[in-house]
């Protein structure tokens, strides 16, 4: 499994809530088990520069350059690049599955 971690920092705080609904969207794409876009809470007296966070978690690399592959990935792309200052990506093999795809599991078994 791979964990999907991509942080923003918007060029402009007006462009907060745009950014966010705009990542949404990334979430129609099917190759992901898990998805999630938050504002970040800020909680960090040591560091506070990021304001949006992407998770999302992939079966395998193949899944994972699928959703990059797929056109909404691209649109997406173009609508949020000029509206953020900064972005930072890790791609994190992952060797546990997460609470989350566990729930659905047993979800699915009931």
């Amino acid at each position: 499994m791979i964990r999907h971690i991509v942080f923003f920092r918007a060029k402009f705080r007006e462009d907060l809530e745009a950014i966010r609904q705009g990542l949404q969207r990334l979430g129609s794409i099917p190759q992901s088990t898990v998805f999630e876009v938050t504002l970040n809470s800020k909680v960090d007296p040591l560091s506070d520069e990021i304001d949006v966070v992407v998770y999302a978690e992939f079966a395998d690399q193949e899944a994972l350059e699928a959703y990059k592959a797929h056109p909404t990935y691209a649109e997406t792309t173009r609508a949020i690049r000029p509206m953020r200052e900064l972005r930072f990506s890790a791609d994190i093999i992952a060797h546990k599955t997460s609470l989350a795809a566990e729930a659905k599991s047993v979800a699915s078994i009931r």
